[in-house]
Protein backbone atom coordinates (compact mmCIF):
# COMPACT_ATOMS: atom_id res chain seq x y z
CA UNK A 1 0.00 0.00 0.00
CA UNK A 2 0.89 3.46 -0.88
CA UNK A 3 1.56 6.15 2.24
CA UNK A 4 0.67 9.73 2.22
CA UNK A 5 4.44 10.38 2.42
CA UNK A 6 4.98 8.27 -0.56
CA UNK A 7 2.47 10.50 -2.43
CA UNK A 8 4.14 14.05 -0.93
CA UNK A 9 6.85 14.66 -3.97
CA UNK A 10 4.41 14.11 -6.70
CA UNK A 11 3.54 16.94 -8.82
CA UNK A 12 0.09 17.90 -9.30
CA UNK A 13 -1.33 19.62 -12.27
CA UNK A 14 -1.48 22.74 -10.75
CA UNK A 15 2.26 22.41 -9.70
CA UNK A 16 2.91 21.60 -13.93
CA UNK A 17 0.99 24.15 -14.86
CA UNK A 18 2.85 26.82 -12.71
CA UNK A 19 6.51 25.32 -13.82
CA UNK A 20 5.49 26.00 -17.37
CA UNK A 21 8.03 29.05 -18.55
CA UNK A 22 6.20 32.60 -19.70
CA UNK A 23 6.61 31.68 -23.65
CA UNK A 24 4.88 28.12 -23.39
CA UNK A 25 1.68 27.88 -24.15
CA UNK A 26 -0.56 24.66 -22.69
CA UNK A 27 -1.69 24.13 -26.78
CA UNK A 28 1.97 23.80 -27.80
CA UNK A 29 4.23 20.99 -27.09
CA UNK A 30 8.03 21.83 -26.64
CA UNK A 31 10.37 20.26 -28.95
CA UNK A 32 11.69 17.19 -28.60
CA UNK A 33 15.02 17.29 -28.74
CA UNK A 34 15.17 13.37 -30.46
CA UNK A 35 14.14 14.47 -33.87
CA UNK A 36 17.56 16.15 -34.73
CA UNK A 37 16.32 16.50 -38.32
CA UNK A 38 14.06 18.83 -37.78
CA UNK A 39 16.08 20.50 -34.73
CA UNK A 40 18.31 24.45 -35.56
CA UNK A 41 20.84 22.23 -33.24
CA UNK A 42 21.43 19.50 -35.86
CA UNK A 43 24.90 18.54 -36.20
CA UNK A 44 26.82 18.87 -39.47
CA UNK A 45 26.76 15.83 -41.18
CA UNK A 46 27.40 16.76 -44.65
CA UNK A 47 30.97 15.66 -46.24
CA UNK A 48 33.57 18.20 -47.68
CA UNK A 49 35.06 15.80 -50.06
CA UNK A 50 35.20 12.32 -51.09
CA UNK A 51 34.87 9.32 -48.56
CA UNK A 52 36.78 6.32 -48.83
CA UNK A 53 35.33 3.03 -51.24
CA UNK A 54 36.30 0.66 -48.08
CA UNK A 55 34.41 -2.19 -49.07
CA UNK A 56 36.53 -1.69 -52.70
CA UNK A 57 39.84 -1.86 -51.05
CA UNK A 58 41.73 -4.85 -52.15
CA UNK A 59 42.35 -8.61 -50.33
CA UNK A 60 45.64 -10.16 -49.86
CA UNK A 61 44.62 -13.68 -48.45
CA UNK A 62 43.52 -15.25 -51.75
CA UNK A 63 40.39 -16.87 -51.61
CA UNK A 64 37.56 -16.35 -54.29
CA UNK A 65 34.33 -16.22 -52.91
CA UNK A 66 31.64 -17.80 -54.60
CA UNK A 67 28.78 -15.34 -53.67
CA UNK A 68 28.39 -12.39 -51.98
CA UNK A 69 24.58 -10.52 -51.58
CA UNK A 70 21.78 -9.88 -50.08
CA UNK A 71 19.30 -12.12 -48.67
CA UNK A 72 15.59 -12.01 -47.72
CA UNK A 73 15.07 -9.07 -49.57
CA UNK A 74 10.89 -8.25 -49.85
CA UNK A 75 8.95 -6.17 -52.66
CA UNK A 76 6.03 -5.66 -54.14
CA UNK A 77 5.51 -7.10 -58.05
CA UNK A 78 3.22 -8.12 -60.13
CA UNK A 79 3.17 -11.78 -61.93
CA UNK A 80 1.06 -13.13 -64.74
CA UNK A 81 -1.41 -15.76 -63.48
CA UNK A 82 -2.52 -19.14 -66.24
CA UNK A 83 -5.29 -17.17 -67.52
CA UNK A 84 -3.24 -13.99 -68.74
CA UNK A 85 -4.23 -11.57 -65.81
CA UNK A 86 -2.03 -9.21 -64.36
CA UNK A 87 -1.23 -10.08 -60.14
CA UNK A 88 -0.07 -8.37 -57.57
CA UNK A 89 2.18 -10.20 -55.69
CA UNK A 90 5.37 -9.79 -52.90
CA UNK A 91 8.56 -11.22 -54.24
CA UNK A 92 11.12 -12.23 -51.87
CA UNK A 93 15.00 -11.85 -53.41
CA UNK A 94 17.95 -13.18 -53.04
CA UNK A 95 20.96 -11.18 -55.18
CA UNK A 96 24.53 -12.41 -55.07
CA UNK A 97 27.77 -12.41 -57.45
CA UNK A 98 31.16 -13.93 -57.17
CA UNK A 99 33.95 -12.12 -55.26
CA UNK A 100 37.88 -12.31 -57.32
CA UNK A 101 40.59 -13.33 -54.79
CA UNK A 102 41.55 -10.05 -55.22
CA UNK A 103 38.82 -8.27 -54.28
CA UNK A 104 37.56 -7.35 -50.57
CA UNK A 105 33.86 -7.33 -51.48
CA UNK A 106 31.00 -6.08 -53.21
CA UNK A 107 28.53 -3.81 -52.97
CA UNK A 108 25.30 -4.31 -50.88
CA UNK A 109 23.33 -1.23 -51.56
CA UNK A 110 23.85 -1.75 -54.97
CA UNK A 111 21.37 -4.73 -55.15
CA UNK A 112 18.65 -2.63 -53.27
CA UNK A 113 19.03 -0.10 -55.96
CA UNK A 114 18.61 -2.68 -58.87
CA UNK A 115 15.59 -4.02 -57.38
CA UNK A 116 13.78 -0.25 -56.94
CA UNK A 117 14.67 0.65 -60.03
CA UNK A 118 13.04 -2.39 -61.96
CA UNK A 119 9.52 -2.44 -62.54
CA UNK A 120 9.15 -6.19 -60.89
CA UNK A 121 6.86 -7.81 -63.45
CA UNK A 122 7.95 -11.24 -62.48
CA UNK A 123 9.02 -13.85 -65.33
CA UNK A 124 12.15 -15.73 -67.06
CA UNK A 125 12.53 -12.22 -69.15
CA UNK A 126 12.45 -10.33 -66.10
CA UNK A 127 15.37 -12.46 -64.12
CA UNK A 128 17.38 -12.69 -67.46
CA UNK A 129 17.40 -9.13 -67.79
CA UNK A 130 18.20 -8.51 -63.63
CA UNK A 131 20.60 -11.01 -64.28
CA UNK A 132 22.54 -8.58 -66.91
CA UNK A 133 22.01 -5.67 -64.92
CA UNK A 134 23.31 -6.56 -61.84
CA UNK A 135 26.86 -8.60 -63.70
CA UNK A 136 27.33 -4.78 -65.28
CA UNK A 137 26.05 -2.40 -61.86
CA UNK A 138 28.57 -5.07 -59.76
CA UNK A 139 30.85 -5.37 -62.50
CA UNK A 140 30.62 -9.08 -61.90
CA UNK A 141 31.68 -11.89 -63.88
CA UNK A 142 29.22 -14.18 -62.29
CA UNK A 143 25.39 -13.15 -60.81
CA UNK A 144 23.16 -15.26 -58.81
CA UNK A 145 19.50 -14.42 -59.11
CA UNK A 146 16.76 -16.30 -56.98
CA UNK A 147 13.40 -15.00 -56.33
CA UNK A 148 10.30 -16.50 -54.97
CA UNK A 149 6.27 -15.19 -54.94
CA UNK A 150 3.38 -16.70 -54.66
CA UNK A 151 1.10 -16.81 -57.89
CA UNK A 152 -2.55 -15.98 -56.86
CA UNK A 153 -5.43 -17.35 -59.97
CA UNK A 154 -9.09 -17.00 -59.74
CA UNK A 155 -10.44 -20.61 -59.96
CA UNK A 156 -14.21 -21.92 -60.28
CA UNK A 157 -15.99 -24.53 -58.41
CA UNK A 158 -16.29 -27.60 -61.37
CA UNK A 159 -19.99 -27.94 -60.81
CA UNK A 160 -21.80 -24.72 -59.50
CA UNK A 161 -19.08 -22.13 -60.81
CA UNK A 162 -18.03 -20.37 -57.29
CA UNK A 163 -15.19 -18.11 -57.94
CA UNK A 164 -12.26 -17.94 -55.28
CA UNK A 165 -8.53 -17.49 -55.37
CA UNK A 166 -5.92 -20.08 -55.33
CA UNK A 167 -2.01 -19.41 -55.04
CA UNK A 168 0.65 -21.79 -56.28
CA UNK A 169 4.47 -20.89 -54.62
CA UNK A 170 6.84 -20.37 -57.77
CA UNK A 171 9.87 -19.16 -58.23
CA UNK A 172 13.19 -18.95 -60.25
CA UNK A 173 16.80 -19.42 -60.05
CA UNK A 174 19.31 -17.68 -62.44
CA UNK A 175 22.76 -17.38 -63.19
CA UNK A 176 24.52 -15.48 -65.84
CA UNK A 177 28.55 -16.09 -65.90
CA UNK A 178 29.91 -14.10 -68.73
CA UNK A 179 27.81 -14.55 -71.61
CA UNK A 180 25.89 -17.98 -70.15
CA UNK A 181 22.81 -17.84 -68.75
CA UNK A 182 21.26 -20.69 -66.69
CA UNK A 183 17.63 -20.56 -65.54
CA UNK A 184 15.51 -22.96 -63.55
CA UNK A 185 12.24 -22.28 -62.66
CA UNK A 186 10.44 -24.15 -59.81
CA UNK A 187 6.61 -24.34 -58.71
CA UNK A 188 4.83 -26.01 -55.65
CA UNK A 189 1.10 -27.22 -56.78
CA UNK A 190 -0.94 -28.03 -53.73
CA UNK A 191 -3.06 -31.23 -55.00
CA UNK A 192 -5.97 -33.61 -53.52
CA UNK A 193 -4.45 -37.87 -53.90
CA UNK A 194 -6.79 -40.83 -53.27
CA UNK A 195 -5.09 -44.08 -52.65
CA UNK A 196 -5.49 -46.99 -55.24
CA UNK A 197 -5.08 -49.84 -52.71
CA UNK A 198 -7.38 -48.51 -50.56
CA UNK A 199 -9.60 -48.26 -52.39
CA UNK A 200 -9.03 -51.82 -54.27
CA UNK A 201 -9.42 -53.63 -50.91
CA UNK A 202 -12.15 -51.81 -49.10
CA UNK A 203 -15.61 -52.64 -49.84
CA UNK A 204 -16.63 -48.86 -50.18
CA UNK A 205 -14.61 -45.74 -49.77
CA UNK A 206 -10.91 -44.83 -50.06
CA UNK A 207 -8.77 -42.65 -48.17
CA UNK A 208 -7.54 -39.40 -49.54
CA UNK A 209 -5.55 -36.13 -48.66
CA UNK A 210 -3.47 -33.52 -49.71
CA UNK A 211 -0.44 -33.37 -51.39
CA UNK A 212 2.65 -31.04 -52.63
CA UNK A 213 3.89 -31.44 -56.36
CA UNK A 214 7.41 -29.55 -56.58
CA UNK A 215 8.11 -29.25 -60.15
CA UNK A 216 11.87 -27.97 -61.27
CA UNK A 217 12.56 -27.32 -64.75
CA UNK A 218 15.41 -26.14 -66.80
CA UNK A 219 14.32 -25.20 -70.26
CA UNK A 220 16.56 -25.41 -73.55
CA UNK A 221 18.26 -22.13 -74.86
CA UNK A 222 17.64 -20.72 -78.30
CA UNK A 223 19.82 -19.40 -80.62
CA UNK A 224 21.54 -16.41 -78.83
CA UNK A 225 21.39 -18.57 -75.89
CA UNK A 226 18.25 -17.37 -73.71
CA UNK A 227 16.29 -19.86 -72.16
CA UNK A 228 12.54 -20.35 -73.75
CA UNK A 229 9.56 -19.42 -71.67
CA UNK A 230 7.83 -21.95 -70.39
CA UNK A 231 4.66 -20.63 -68.68
CA UNK A 232 3.78 -21.46 -65.05
CA UNK A 233 0.20 -22.79 -65.31
CA UNK A 234 1.89 -25.14 -67.86
CA UNK A 235 3.68 -26.59 -64.64
CA UNK A 236 0.56 -26.46 -62.59
CA UNK A 237 -0.97 -28.40 -65.42
CA UNK A 238 1.25 -30.91 -65.36
CA UNK A 239 1.07 -31.77 -61.61
CA UNK A 240 -2.73 -31.19 -61.20
CA UNK A 241 -3.42 -33.61 -64.46
CA UNK A 242 -1.14 -36.50 -62.78
CA UNK A 243 -2.86 -36.25 -59.15
CA UNK A 244 -6.22 -37.61 -58.41
CA UNK A 245 -7.97 -34.28 -58.41
CA UNK A 246 -7.08 -30.24 -58.56
CA UNK A 247 -8.09 -28.29 -55.55
CA UNK A 248 -10.74 -25.44 -55.33
CA UNK A 249 -11.14 -22.04 -52.98
CA UNK A 250 -14.87 -22.33 -52.76
CA UNK A 251 -17.35 -26.01 -52.67
CA UNK A 252 -21.20 -25.92 -52.91
CA UNK A 253 -22.70 -29.30 -52.12
CA UNK A 254 -22.87 -30.15 -55.72
CA UNK A 255 -18.75 -29.49 -55.99
CA UNK A 256 -18.16 -31.67 -53.03
CA UNK A 257 -19.95 -34.25 -54.67
CA UNK A 258 -18.17 -33.94 -58.16
CA UNK A 259 -14.71 -33.48 -56.45
CA UNK A 260 -15.47 -36.64 -54.28
CA UNK A 261 -16.36 -39.23 -57.18
CA UNK A 262 -13.64 -37.64 -59.58
CA UNK A 263 -10.64 -38.52 -57.23
CA UNK A 264 -12.42 -42.16 -56.49
CA UNK A 265 -12.28 -42.66 -60.19
CA UNK A 266 -8.49 -41.36 -60.70
CA UNK A 267 -6.59 -43.05 -57.82
CA UNK A 268 -3.34 -42.52 -57.69
CA UNK A 269 0.09 -43.23 -54.94
CA UNK A 270 3.02 -40.65 -55.03
CA UNK A 271 4.91 -42.31 -57.07
CA UNK A 272 2.14 -42.05 -59.62
CA UNK A 273 1.92 -38.36 -59.54
CA UNK A 274 5.83 -37.98 -60.11
CA UNK A 275 5.55 -40.28 -63.02
CA UNK A 276 2.74 -38.79 -64.70
CA UNK A 277 4.58 -35.37 -64.51
CA UNK A 278 7.62 -36.72 -65.10
CA UNK A 279 6.06 -38.44 -68.52
CA UNK A 280 4.76 -35.17 -69.51
CA UNK A 281 8.02 -33.05 -69.04
CA UNK A 282 9.86 -35.63 -71.27
CA UNK A 283 7.79 -35.18 -74.06
CA UNK A 284 7.59 -31.74 -74.16
CA UNK A 285 10.68 -30.06 -76.41
CA UNK A 286 11.12 -27.33 -74.44
CA UNK A 287 12.54 -29.01 -71.34
CA UNK A 288 16.33 -29.45 -71.31
CA UNK A 289 16.20 -31.25 -67.41
CA UNK A 290 13.74 -31.16 -64.33
CA UNK A 291 13.82 -32.51 -60.94
CA UNK A 292 10.20 -33.82 -60.08
CA UNK A 293 9.05 -34.38 -56.17
CA UNK A 294 5.45 -35.34 -54.54
CA UNK A 295 4.52 -35.86 -50.93
CA UNK A 296 1.67 -37.09 -49.79
CA UNK A 297 0.36 -35.31 -45.79
CA UNK A 298 -1.22 -38.80 -45.02
CA UNK A 299 -4.24 -38.96 -43.30
CA UNK A 300 -3.99 -42.06 -41.81
CA UNK A 301 0.00 -42.50 -40.78
CA UNK A 302 1.79 -40.35 -38.36
CA UNK A 303 4.31 -39.98 -41.16
CA UNK A 304 4.18 -38.29 -44.56
CA UNK A 305 4.91 -40.89 -48.15
CA UNK A 306 7.30 -38.88 -51.16
CA UNK A 307 8.95 -39.90 -54.23
CA UNK A 308 11.40 -38.14 -56.60
CA UNK A 309 12.91 -38.46 -59.84
CA UNK A 310 15.30 -36.16 -62.04
CA UNK A 311 16.06 -36.33 -65.49
CA UNK A 312 18.32 -34.64 -68.37
CA UNK A 313 18.33 -34.80 -72.02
Amino acid sequence: MYKDSDLASVPTRADAQAIRTPHQSPSVRPEDPRRLSESAQRPEKATTGPLEDVQGRGDVRGIRLDRAGVTDVRYPATAIDPDGIERPTIVNLEMSVAVPSESKGTHMSRFIEIVQADERGLGPEAVVRMLRVMQRRLEAQEARLALDFPLFMEREAPVTGSKGMIDIDVGYVGLIDGEDIDLVQKAVVTVTSLCPCSKEISDYGAHNQRGAVTVEVRTRKDADGTPVTMPMGELMFAAEESASCRIYPVLKRPDERWITMEAYENPVFVEDMVRGVAERLQADDRVESYRVHARKFESNHGHDAFAETSWSR
